[in-house]
């Protein structure tokens, strides 16, 4: 099937208020146009400067997602540039994020990663650390925390319900706390093989890469974020 039909199909899986984000990683410009007229405003990337060069030859109406391991370094070439950070997963890039917005007078959207399945070949913060973060968050002027974004370990549908129905567990924890800096209002849960039962779980975001624009070259890199 063509981009355009990929993306009718999924959306036809998705109610209206759950937002589908195209994972536009390693695509090239050509392969998003088609997303793009196919109704795509949202796009994600994973690599700062593959970002960049694309905004520069893109539309400006797009929303640009960052999502994955954001770098301390990178994060001044981000400012101004991004609506949403998928992946604030420490106290050490939550103060970058800070000290870099500040510079830019601009206020940071963010979502805390949490590596609920505790893989450690993934980025996100684990629960046990998770107050130690808030608690610093509360103490920001530049950063906004809009929710939670999270990668689950690969497994069955019983298994992904769980780490799903976790991760709701401590946004609706999150939510009724009424914190400062922080509204839970996105919940990023779901790829391409398993967001269907992500949704059912009460993700309002999806990710897509692949079951929009096909399979990918994962010898490029990066974390799986799809």
């Amino acid at each position: 099937m063509s981009i355009s039909q990929n993306i009718e199909e999924v959306k036809s899986k998705l109610p209206s208020s759950v937002k589908l984000l195209a994972v536009s990683k390693t695509k090239s410009l050509e392969e998003m146009e088609e997303a793009y007229k196919a109704g795509i405003r949202d796009f994600g990337e994973n690599k700062v400067q593959e970002m960049l060069k694309k905004q520069e030859n893109f539309h400006e109406d797009v929303n640009w997602h960052f999502i994955g391991k954001l770098q301390s370094n990178k994060v001044k070439y981000v400012v101004g540039k991004v609506h949403l950070i998928h992946s604030l997963s420490s106290i050490k890039l939550l103060k970058q994020i800070e000290k870099e917005y500040e510079k830019g007078g601009e206020i940071a959207q963010v979502l805390i990663q949490i590596n609920i399945g505790r893989e450690e070949s993934k980025s996100g913060i684990l629960l046990e650390e998770l107050e130690n973060l808030i608690i610093e968050v509360e103490k920001s002027n530049y950063i906004k925390v809009k929710g939670i974004m999270v990668i689950i370990p690969k497994g069955d549908e019983a298994s992904n319900s769980k780490y799903f129905r976790q991760t709701k567990e401590v946004f609706d924890s999150l939510k009724k706390r009424k914190l400062k800096n922080i509204d839970m209002e996105v919940l990023s849960m779901g790829m391409t093989h398993d967001y269907t039962i992500a949704v059912s779980e009460g993700s309002n975001l999806v990710r897509i890469g692949e079951g929009i624009f096909g399979k990918r070259n994962y010898n490029l890199g990066g974390e799986n974020n799809e």
